[in-house]
């Protein structure tokens, strides 16, 4: 037997930054995002010897272990091994023997949620494979409490959701970790013009989102009142795109997406640089109405808005870049499991 499972990478349309802490726990946050056909995939294969073998087939990294309660945590695989210690310690893994694969359809570092989203499947893998009595809430708050308090990695709470519950989702979060998941039901006429009109660019360039968060959350402790003042207006403006998608007004949208990238810049100094400052100049030259830094900032993927035929022009000017636009669409499902022989 093998238990897999897949979970969609998210493209975060509004509010960025508003779900982590201690902003999302003084203020509270907001966050429009919609799940995409990239993904997480992760395997699990009972073998009838040979310990515990971990890979990440996309990174070609591979580590093998006899039996063991609790795997070290040494900046290998941390992500496979920290969701096996958890699952271990808290339900039990019958199995002594087995290969737990994986495979992220993005790189690292990208800016589409993949830590997230591939912890998501692999925790849907276990669910698969011990029939664990965890519904939509409990797995990305899992995925959350693992990532976070287990492993200790800076970040915060809408990947882990996006990519449980998939589709598109204006997302409130509050203090005590308490998340509430409203999806919109976007007229799909809409979500074609939008998937017509949004370019998904690839820098080339990956970033680590931590330094970046955790400037963010220093400013929060320290009353920045800049930085401060600039989730608020991103908070406002997952209102605003919510609206927009709802009502059709997709005219707007653009501006909405640049106002959102002329906030963000406030948040962390790192945020954008100069390559991300020149390719978004290029693009709305080209005839892009807006566009933002996927994730945290600092690199990874930039998705702009093109109103009417301005995409082709736009994808001509972002080819002197080096970069790469990635072809996608907007999906509805979220975290799926399945078993086979």
């Amino acid at each position: 037997m093998i238990y897999r499972s897949k979970a969609p990478l998210r493209l975060g349309l509004a509010g960025g930054g508003t779900d982590v802490s201690p902003y999302t726990d003084e203020f509270g946050g907001a966050i429009l995002n919609a799940s995409i056909s990239l993904s997480a995939h992760a395997a699990i294969e009972p073998m009838k010897e040979g310990g515990i073998v971990l890979e990440a087939l996309d990174r070609k990294e591979e580590q093998h272990f006899d039996w063991a309660a609790e795997l070290p945590i040494d900046g290998k695989l941390d992500l496979l091994k920290g969701v096996y210690n958890r699952v271990q310690k808290d339900y039990g893994i019958p199995v002594k023997n087995f290969r737990l694969s994986t495979f992220v359809d993005a790189p690292a570092g990208s800016g589409l949620g993949t830590s997230s989203t591939l912890v998501v499947a692999i925790i849907g893998a276990f669910v698969e494979m011990l029939n664990l009595p965890l519904g939509d809430y409990d797995i990305a708050h899992y995925a959350y409490e693992i990532e976070r308090k287990d492993l200790q990695l800076a970040g915060g709470r809408q990947d882990q959701y996006a990519a449980t519950f998939g589709g598109v989702n204006f997302m409130e979060f509050y203090a005590n970790d308490t998340v509430i998941v409203n999806p919109l039901r976007i007229k799909q006429e809409y979500l074609n013009e939008l998937e017509n009109n949004l370019i998904l660019y690839y820098t080339s360039t990956s970033r680590e989102s931590a330094a970046i968060i955790k400037e963010q959350q220093k400013n929060v402790v320290q009353k920045n009142e800049k930085s401060i003042e600039a989730m608020h207006q991103l908070k406002e403006q997952s209102k605003r795109m919510k609206e927009a998608l709802l009502r059709g007004k997709l005219h707007e949208i653009g501006q909405i997406l640049d106002y959102g990238f002329q906030q963000k810049r406030q948040m962390a100094h790192n945020i954008s640089n100069g390559l991300l400052e020149e390719i978004y100049e290029a693009a709305k030259k080209a005839g892009a109405s807006g566009g933002k830094i996927s994730g945290a900032g600092g690199g990874g993927f930039m998705i702009f808005y093109c109103p009417g035929n301005t995409r082709y022009k736009v994808v001509e000017a972002l080819t002197n870049f080096g970069g790469q636009v990635r072809p996608y669409q907007f999906t509805k499902h979220g975290l799926t499991t399945w078993t086979t022989e």
